[in-house]
């Protein structure tokens, strides 16, 4: 059965009472019946179907889970029928990056977890997060179309969503991001500390954090990051392996646009000048991993042409006229250990490095009349985070 439901509670608590009482008589050849609105158009709920897609592999459904109880029956269901679960923990505003995990999470499982929620302890107290995009209807579309894509491939596919309430990840105590801080959290020392960690220094507290709540929740086989967030995938890995959490991390290539800027859900608020200036980090970093593959293996040697770019077109920003120039800071270039994130003088050839760098692009100071300024009308300052992998040599 298909059935729409509004947003009201009451509405919501029959829908879960329903679906708790229907976990209990479903054969384990069957999947709950818990379903929340996809979406007002173009989308549609699904109705109960087959665990076993290969029978029926076009109606398969995709499910929405907003509380834990009924995502972790469905995920004991799906451990029975020996289907293994690859998950993709995002913060929504979904782009072709999350896509591509979600991709590649389908060709290694038979079943893809999506989570959706932006969690607020992993923003410092002036950061973004009121503004951070939030596109939960064209979020769930592009899913939808994907998993008809994959249904199509004969892939794995997208069973559920799990898109909590901020009460649901954080039961106890409401969210903190003030330093100390209150509550519970998981901190990874010094590697959090470090580069990201330095200029945002709850970030990877609250990253830590929400990853192993949801890792305990979905018990997913395999975790899909994107290096885009290099520091992150480092943190990520090192959560698994300290705690000895039973799946694999995975870890796909940053999506670019053609000109090599990398793709992130904040790139909405740049607006066509920032954008077209914000291409410098990767610019930067070219310059950076040229010399590299030149031979060099001394610090200065590699990182100075990075730093000189940067400066000369900082410099040539400064000079143009307000209305036409987009400013920005230069946070950092590094280049880093590729498992400690630390700072390195010489590049072991046998390691490789991590060469990464973050800028800031200011507010734009006087918008023409009718200029594309993206979401926030350009005043919404951008951080932009870059990374390329210096491979060993072999």
């Amino acid at each position: 059965m298909t059935r729409s439901f509004s947003s009201a509670t009451s509405a919501m608590a029959h829908t879960r009472l329903r679906v708790l009482r229907s976990l209990q008589i479903l054969s384990i050849n069957r999947t709950p019946a818990f379903l929340t609105p996809i979406a007002r158009q173009n989308l549609r709920c699904f109705s109960v179907a087959r665990v076993h897609r290969s029978s029926g592999p076009s109606d398969a459904p995709t499910l929405i889970f907003r509380d834990v109880a009924p995502l972790r029956q469905y995920r004991r269901s799906l451990l029975m029928n020996k289907r293994t679960v690859g998950l993709v923990p995002t913060m929504g505003a979904l782009h072709e990056g999350h896509l591509s995990l979600v991709r590649q999470a389908a060709a290694e499982n038979t079943d893809v977890f999506v989570t959706i929620y932006v969690n607020p302890t992993q923003f410092g107290l002036n950061e973004d997060l009121a503004s951070y995009p939030k596109t939960w209807e064209a979020d769930l579309q592009l899913l939808y179309t994907l998993d008809q894509e994959l249904a199509s491939a004969g892939a794995g596919r997208v069973s559920a969503v799990f898109a909590p309430t901020t009460k649901t990840m954080y039961p106890s105590l409401p969210p903190d991001s003030s330093i100390p801080g209150v509550g519970s959290f998981i901190e990874m020392r010094p590697l959090g500390q470090l580069l990201e960690g330095a200029s945002r220094p709850v970030f990877f507290r609250g990253v830590a954090t929400v990853c192993m709540k949801l890792f305990n929740i979905c018990a997913p086989d395999r975790v899909y990051f994107g290096q885009k967030d290099v520091q992150q995938t480092v943190v990520i890995r090192q959560l698994v392996r300290d705690f000895h959490l039973d799946m694999d991390v995975r870890i796909g290539a940053t999506s670019r646009e053609p000109d090599g800027l990398a793709l992130s859900s904040r790139n909405v608020y740049l607006g066509a000048r920032r954008r077209n200036v914000g291409i410098v980090l990767n610019q930067c970093l070219r310059k950076a991993e040229a010399q590299y593959k030149a031979g060099k293996r001394n610090r200065g040697d590699i990182l100075w042409q990075a730093n000189d770019h940067a400066d000369k077109v900082q410099f040539e920003q400064e000079s143009l006229d307000p209305s036409k120039r987009a400013r920005f800071e230069v946070d950092y270039i590094s280049l880093a250990d590729p498992e400690t994130m630390e700072e390195i003088d010489e590049v072991d050839e046998t390691r490789g490095a991590i060469l990464s760098g973050a800028v800031k692009m200011l507010p734009v100071e006087q918008p023409l009349e009718g200029e594309e300024l993206g979401v926030g009308d350009g005043q919404i300052p951008v951080r932009l985070i870059d990374n390329i992998i210096l491979e060993p040599k072999q």
